[in-house]
């Protein structure tokens, strides 16, 4: 193996949990099972990382067979990553062809080369459902950065597709094109939706989250116990607010089903507005410039939060459709001004 594919592989064994290494071995298929069995995984992962670099070493593995491993750790380790939601479309009345593999790998590297000669592109087509690709850019003069590679992950037959960060900007507009032109697409455009949950993110665009709109004012029977009200054999002890509390939980109910909410960290509201008043003069009425701030909600699952704020009595019922509508907006990005 060459210089640099040892130490791409190295880099990358040793970034591998040591409680995740034979699993992700194992779904990169390279080695044998039975040369898989030959490896010592209770060593120090410098020493571990030596017996596979011998071992692919027999089989004279590549730069690609190496960056297909690449894309096994982070398929495993996905929400390393701040995925970005891109949505394509073509021309009204256009159909949409038959989806050929072979020939969307193809085209989508043919165009990256031939516009800029240092680019490795490798693909992985997981679950039979989604082909996960792997770029690595480089320049005209340097090689390729393995290190910094970006992934896009594409649904077949869908408009959809998904991105991790480019270092590279310049890289961006080329790699929408091969993105479009591969899947047969006129128009990219990238929606203000992004998190690091990748699965989320596509239960969103997809509307796999089992949503259920309910009539606001219907009347929905519901056990006390589903309510936390669990009522005492005892009738003398009675529960105060039991219509408010079953009224939370009915528009909590409906603004939010009764599902798991996808999982999103953080939703960003910025907001442009006008000084306004009815006395004429002054400094604010005479500025010419909008007023800007920045709003920002974060959580390790904002949106199961949200849903919790009402029924813990932090906010009244119901909540702003500002924050309610980010399934339905598929956006966590919102730009505010006055009309």
């Amino acid at each position: 193996m060459k210089e640099n594919v040892v130490e791409f592989l190295r880099r990358t064994i040793l970034k591998i949990p040591l409680c995740e290494m034979k699993t992700i071995l194992e779904a990169w298929d390279f080695l044998s099972e039975d040369r898989l069995q030959t490896i010592n995984l209770k060593q120090r992962k410098e020493f571990l990382a030596q017996e596979v670099i011998l071992l692919c070493e027999d089989k004279c593995a590549s730069l690609d067979d190496v960056a297909l491993l690449d894309i096994v750790y982070t398929q495993f380790h996905r929400e390393q990553k701040l995925w970005s939601v891109f949505q394509m479309s073509n021309q009204a009345g256009e159909n949409v062809d038959l989806f050929d593999m072979e020939q969307f790998q193809s085209s989508f590297k043919r165009i990256l080369q031939r516009a800029l000669k240092n680019v490795t592109v490798s693909f992985r087509v997981y679950e039979k459902n989604s082909v996960w690709i792997r770029v690595a850019w480089g320049t005209q003069h340097l090689e390729p950065n393995q290190y910094k590679p970006t992934f896009v992950v594409y649904y077949p037959q869908t408009p959809y597709a998904f991105i991790s960060s480019c270092y590279l900007k310049n890289t961006v507009p080329l790699l929408h094109q091969a993105l479009k032109v591969a899947s047969k697409h006129h128009e990219i455009v990238q929606l203000e939706l992004r998190s690091r949950h990748l699965d989320s993110l596509k239960a969103i665009v997809f509307r796999e989250y089992n949503q259920t709109f309910e009539n606001y004012n219907s009347t929905i029977p519901l056990a006390e116990g589903s309510l936390g009200l669990e009522m005492s054999l005892d009738s003398r002890i009675t529960h105060e607010n039991t219509e408010e509390k079953v009224r939370i939980h009915q528009v909590t109910q409906e603004t939010f089903g009764a599902y798991p909410q996808p999982q999103l960290e953080f939703a960003q509201y910025k907001l442009e507005t006008k000084f306004k008043s009815g006395i004429g003069g002054g400094l604010l009425a005479d500025r010419k410039e909008p007023f800007r701030c920045l709003v920002k909600f974060s959580s390790p699952h904002l949106l199961e939060a949200l849903k919790s704020l009402v029924p813990a009595g932090i906010a009244d019922a119901p909540l702003s459709p500002l924050l309610t509508c980010i399934p339905s907006k598929k956006m966590n990005y919102f730009k505010i001004r006055d009309k």
